[in-house]
C-alpha cells in the first residue's frame, strides 16, 4: 500500500543520506563535532537502500515476472528507464558546472574528484563491475550502477526463490549474505560490505538478494500488526543504541532487516498522500544531493573565504544548502523526472500492446 511506513522509511533515508553527504560541508564535520554516527551513515544507508530496493520490487513485480505477465527483458527495459534519465541529466549538470566555473576561473577544490578518465564508467553506469572509473564525479551513483546488475539478476533469482518455502527462503536469504562476507574476509581481508565502489555491484547483489527474500517471506506469512509495530520499534531503538559503540555491522544489518519487514508488515489503513509524495521524491533526492552539494558549496565556500564570513553565518550557510537540496528534488522531480517518466511509461505500454497484437490472419485470392 503506498503512502505508508515504507513509503516514509524510503524518505527518511533518502533525507539521512542527504545529511550524510552534507555533514562534510559543514564548518565542523558533524561526525567530529556530534557523533561518529553521520561519518557511519553511508555505511547504514547504503545498506537499508539496497535492502529495500531488493524489498519493494519483489512486492510489486515478483508476482507478474514469475507468472510470465512480465518478460525479464521488460522488467529490466522498465528499471533501466527509471533511472537512466536522471542520471545523465545530473552529470550533464555536473560537467556543465565544472566547466563554466573552469571558463569564469573557478577551479575545483578537489580536482581529483572531477578526472576526465573517470567519467566514462560513471556515465555508462558500469563503474560498479571492475570497469575502470567512475570515482568522484557524482559518486554517490554507484550503487545506481550496481542496482542494474541487480535489476538483470532479478528475474533469474526469482525462478529459484518460487520453488522454496517462505522459512527456507528467509534462512537462504541469510545464510547466503553471511557466506558473502565470510568469502571476502578469506579472500579479500574485509567484509563484503566494504568492497570497493570499483566492484560494487559484490556488495550490492546479496543485500538486494536478502530484500527479495524479506519480501518473499513476508508474502507467505502472516505477522500480526502488533508484533510488527513493536518489532520495528526495538529493532530501531537497538540500531541506534549499537551505533553510539560502534559500526557492529551484522547487528545492524539484522536491525535493519527487522525495520523493513515491520514495515511492510503493518496495514495503512488511511494512505497518506504526502507520504507517498515523499516517497517518490526519494529518488531525486538521492540522484541530485551531491551535485546540488557541489554547486551549493562551490559559491560559498569562495564567499565564505573572500569575506571572511563568522561561524553563525557559515552554518546559516550549510543549512540553506541543506534546504536546497530538499527543495531542488522536488523541483527536479515535478518538472523534469515525472513528465520524463510518463513519456517513458507511455512508450512501454504502447510497445507491450504491439507485441501481444495478434498477427493477422493472411489471405491468398487465386483466381
Amino acid at each position: 500500500m503506498r503512502g505508508g511506513w515504507l513509503d516514509a522509511l524510503r524518505f527518511i533515508v533518502a533525507a539521512l543520506i542527504i545529511l550524510h553527504h552534507f555533514q562534510a560541508s559543514a564548518p565542523v564535520h558533524l561526525a567530529e563535532a556530534v557523533h561518529p554516527v553521520f561519518e557511519r551513515g553511508g555505511f547504514l544507508l547504503t545498506n537499508f537502500f539496497l535492502i529495500d530496493s531488493g524489498y519493494v520490487l519483489m512486492r510489486v513485480y515478483g508476482a507478474s515476472v514469475a507468472r510470465g505477465s512480465m518478460s525479464a527483458g521488460d522488467f529490466f527495459l522498465k528499471r533501466y528507464l527509471r533511472v537512466l534519465p536522471a542520471h545523465l541529466i545530473m552529470l550533464a549538470g555536473l560537467v556543465t558546472l565544472v566547466v563554466g566555473g573552469g571558463l569564469l576561473g573557478f577551479a575545483p577544490r578537489a580536482p581529483e574528484w572531477f578526472r576526465w578518465d573517470q567519467l566514462p564508467a560513471q556515465l555508462t553506469l558500469t563503474q560498479a563491475f571492475g570497469v575502470y572509473g567512475g570515482l568522484g564525479w557524482n559518486a554517490p551513483s554507484w550503487s545506481v550502477s550496481a542496482l542494474i546488475g541487480c535489476y538483470l539478476a532479478f528475474p533469474w533469482i526469482l525462478r529459484g526463490l518460487v520453488k522454496l518455502g517462505p522459512w527456507s527462503v528467509l534462512i537462504t536469504g541469510v545464510a547466503l549474505y553471511l557466506l558473502a562476507n565470510q568469502l571476502t574476509w578469506a579472500l579479500l581481508g574485509y567484509p563484503v560490505y566494504q568492497m570497493p565502489m570499483g566492484f560494487g555491484f559484490f556488495r550490492a547483489l546479496p543485500l538486494f538478494f536478502l530484500g527479495m527474500c524479506l519480501a518473499w517471506f513476508a508474502q507467505k506469512v502472516w505477522i500480526a500488526p502488533k508484533l510488527a509495530g513493536w518489532a520495528g520499534i526495538g529493532a530501531a531503538l537497538a540500531l541506534a543504541f549499537v551505533q553510539y559503540f560502534d559500526k557492529h555491522a551484522l547487528v545492524s544489518l539484522a536491525c535493519i532487516s527487522t525495520i523493513i519487514l515491520a514495515a511492510g508488515a503493518i496495514p495503512t489503513p488511511r494512505p497518506s498522500k504526502w507520504v507517498e509524495k515523499a516517497a517518490q521524491v526519494s529518488f531525486s533526492m538521492f540522484i541530485s544531493n551531491e551535485v546540488v552539494r557541489i554547486a551549493w558549496f562551490g559559491v560559498a565556500n569562495v564567499l565564505i573565504a573572500k569575506f571572511a564570513l563568522p561561524s553563525p553565518v557559515q552554518w546559516a550557510l550549510w543549512a540553506a544548502g541543506v534546504a536546497a537540496a530538499f527543495v531542488f528534488a522536488f523541483l527536479f522531480h515535478q518538472l523534469i523526472d515525472t513528465p520524463i517518466q510518463n513519456r517513458i511509461r507511455g512508450w512501454l505500454k504502447s510497445r507491450r500492446r504491439r507485441a501481444a497484437a495478434p498477427l493477422q490472419p493472411v489471405v491468398s485470392i487465386e483466381g
